[in-house]
């Protein structure tokens, strides 16, 4: 591959403790890492600057974007290295006071060009009685969101929408061709659905699917599943961890396969609108 249609990707797996301070100077040295080893494009997880489930303890310690030390901390690297950084998520405060998981790339000089705060709300009540409602604590975003780089085409999701095959194709066809996936799953999810969905999604979409992951027993109680994974267009595993440790996973992307699988199988060509269902 030459240089011109590969991308060398860096996908941080991280514990994120639940201090911004300790957060910062528990993912920066993976991050130097993985670009000590070629990557041009570096991604950590859905909350990479804290992990707090509890409320009360994590809204009060939340900034505004330009206020937050991992963010900024991040930036500096970026500038420092020269390398594009995309933090899979950041709780921060929003302008209106309310909390917002927000995905933010960094261009190398260490300015922030693009921001995607996630869709997709995780509220359910299970039959067990057990409830979750993120949309308590985190206002979700209205706008899908696609980054134009000289390394490739982004589209940007976070963990949950992993499960809305609609927003990945709006990516597609606006044309994305690298899906990021940042997250944190539930060991049980995790285990049963985290491979199987992201490998759809890039066979339905023709993309490459990069998802950095946190991984293992948080300080907060919570398990998360780990096994970051890189899937090719044709939906092939690409690179994967095999655990849920701290780490670094490297990949090369050789960028005209998406090209050669949507042409392959044209479904984002082939779709078409249609009424209904009519009941009979």
């Amino acid at each position: 591959m030459s240089a011109s249609t590969s991308l060398r990707v860096g996908l941080i797996q991280t514990r994120t403790p639940a201090t911004h301070a300790a957060a910062l100077a528990h993912v920066a040295p993976l991050v130097r890492q993985a670009i000590a080893e070629g990557a041009q494009f570096v991604l950590t997880p859905e909350c990479t600057n804290v992990l707090q489930r509890d409320r009360s303890k994590l809204l009060p310690t939340l900034t505004a974007l330009e206020d937050d030390p991992v963010v900024n901390g991040l930036r500096e690297i970026a500038a420092e290295t020269g390398t594009w950084i995309d933090i899979g998520s950041a709780l921060v405060r929003r302008e209106d006071g309310k909390a917002a998981n927000r995905q933010v790339v960094i261009d190398p000089t260490g300015a922030i060009v693009a921001t995607y705060d996630k869709l997709h709300m995780f509220d359910v009540d299970l039959p067990t009685g057990e409830t979750a409602r993120e949309s308590a604590t985190y206002t979700p975003g209205d706008a899908a969101v696609v980054v134009d780089t000289p390394l490739a085409r982004f589209g940007l999701t976070i963990c949950y929408d992993m499960r809305f095959p609609a927003l990945h194709r709006a990516l597609a066809l606006a044309g994305a061709t690298v899906l990021t996936a940042p997250a944190a799953f539930t060991r049980p999810t995790g285990e049963a659905h985290w491979d199987v969905l992201l490998r759809a999604r890039a066979i339905e979409t023709g993309s490459f699917v990069i998802a950095a992951a946190q991984g293992g027993f948080h300080e907060d109680g919570r398990g998360t599943w780990g096994r970051s994974i890189v899937v090719g267009p044709w939906g092939e595993i690409i690179a994967k961890l095999d655990h849920d440790e701290p780490g670094v996973l490297m990949a090369d992307l050789d960028l005209p396969a998406a090209l050669s699988a949507r042409a392959a199988i044209p479904v984002l060509q082939n779709a078409r609108p249609f009424v209904g269902p009519r009941k009979s």
